[in-house]
């Protein structure tokens, strides 16, 4: 497997690569592109082969790439560029990753795959908990990462999974709070609850078929995709933002219920 290791505090080595042309080459030039795919992926990291890497893998997927070094570029490019995806590095310098997810997500609902150096737990909760919608360790492979982000923009949406126009259904309600699939807006006693798309997206899943339990596998299965690996806990932390902001009391939950040794349902809202 492809993997980047370091190879000192300002370096990285690229070891099991086989490729033809420039993989170091820089992914800031106008590159010709399928015209089925056009996203925008914002690339931060201050190790810049690592970076180079993951960019050229990118575009060669026909993605549009663009780079930043550390956190205020990075806010800046996500302004400038307004990115479908933003891969984006933990321990940057000048801001780090976390205040530029947190302020990044006071604009933009891109999707945000955190990358970190440190296997901490705590540290990919504090990035989950801010609005990243994924996480990846270093070292990791470059075609996972990429692999993760074609999976993030097939996410099935409602207007997809029913069938039929988005407009033809109401929204769905549970005590307090209203779901519009359409327009992908929720409100809380009239309220609009400003969720990510990742917590939007299991909300969805969960409200379309109230009566019946979820696994965290079957919710990374319809949310993630099918091809997603990772730790499935990762579902725990979105479901646990969701509640928050849904003002869910763990001890009675009311709108995203626990099943306990199964998974998680939908509750009716009382």
């Amino acid at each position: 497997m492809l993997k980047v290791t370091p190879s000192g505090p300002n370096a990285w080595a690229i070891s099991g690569i086989a490729h033809t042309g420039d993989m170091s080459q820089p992914t800031g030039k106008q590159v010709p592109k399928p015209a089925l795919i056009g996203y925008r992926v914002l690339v931060v990291d201050d190790e810049r082969a690592l970076a180079d890497l993951v960019g050229s893998y990118l575009t060669r997927d026909g993605f549009e790439v663009s780079m930043a070094g550390d956190g205020q570029q990075a806010i800046d490019q996500a302004r400038q560029v307004d990115p479908d995806v933003m891969v984006l590095d933990l321990g940057l310098p000048v801001i780090d990753g976390v205040e530029v997810c947190r302020v990044v997500r006071t604009f933009s609902d891109c999707y945000i795959i955190m990358l970190t150096a440190r296997t901490d737990e705590i540290d990919k909760i504090v990035g989950l908990s801010v609005g990243a919608d994924d996480y990846l360790t270093k070292p990791f492979s470059p075609r996972e990462l990429v692999a993760r982000i074609h999976a993030m923009l097939r996410r099935p949406r409602a207007s997809t999974a029913s069938g039929k126009p988005p407009q033809e259904e109401p929204p769905r309600v549970f005590g307090a709070v209203s779901i519009d699939v359409a327009a992908r807006e929720v409100h809380l006693g009239g309220e609009a609850v400003a969720l990510t798309r990742t917590e939007f997206d299991v909300l969805e899943v969960l409200s379309a078929r109230p009566k019946l339990v979820f696994s965290r596998r079957q919710l990374i299965d319809a949310v993630w995709d099918q091809t997603w690996v990772g730790d499935e806990h990762l579902v725990d932390v979105h479901v646990g933002h969701l509640r928050r902001k849904l003002g869910d009391d763990p001890s009675s939950t009311r709108y995203v219920r626990t099943v306990r040794g199964i998974g998680y349902g939908m509750g009716d809202g009382t």
